[in-house]
């Protein structure tokens, strides 16, 4: 039978969620996560102009999320598109506008 000390994550995946949940709990990058859950893939402009923030920390936010591994890109002449790149992201962040819909 196994106990809950065997359920449970080890010390370097639980710092390794915590990473994922700062990165995921800023509201830019937040905003910009679920812009692109909606849009598929956005350009940058798109990207500055769904966020109320300057196009200097959009871009700020997009390197973060993409040394991430979150968002990869993709470059077309002089404009560049953002994806998400994981499916399991895109599971987190429906679940987690769920939750919100929810009231909790």
């Amino acid at each position: 039978m196994r106990t809950t000390r065997d359920r449970a994550v080890t010390a370097e995946q639980a710092a390794g969620l915590a990473g994922t949940f700062r990165l995921l709990g800023d509201p830019t990058r937040a905003q910009l996560l679920y812009a692109l859950l909606a849009g598929g893939e956005v350009s940058v402009g798109d990207l500055c102009e769904a966020v109320p923030v300057t196009g200097t920390a959009v871009s700020h936010a997009l390197r973060r999320l993409r040394r991430a591994g979150v968002v990869a890109s993709r470059r077309d002449g002089r404009t560049v598109y953002y994806r998400l790149s994981d499916t399991n992201v895109r599971m987190l962040l429906d679940l987690s506008r769920e939750h919100l819909r929810e009231g909790r």
